[in-house]
């Protein structure tokens, strides 16, 4: 029966060949990546071995006047702490 079928629908002389315009596109796709891979690299090897700083000091202080993390001090009429939203 799948022979049948087959032999109904027979491809024509053109089945299986590809067009030059694939062959063009994948051309194209491979030297588009290889560039990107160049270009990367490049990048990467301005990068400095370690993010870490010699000394924190200038970001300790920094840090001192941020946002605790939403905590408020109710005062000491009420004697405790609370996170901001809650009663």
């Amino acid at each position: 029966m799948i022979v049948e079928l087959l032999a109904q629908g027979a491809p024509g002389p053109e089945f299986g060949k590809s067009s030059p315009i694939g062959l063009v596109i994948i051309v194209a796709l491979l030297v588009g990546t290889a560039l990107l891979i160049w270009s990367m690299n490049k990048q990467i090897k301005k990068l400095p071995d370690t993010f870490e700083k010699d000394d924190p000091v200038a970001d300790q202080e920094l840090d001192e006047g941020t946002d605790r993390g939403a905590v408020r001090d109710v005062g000491p009429e009420h004697g405790t702490q609370s996170k901001a939203g809650e009663n």
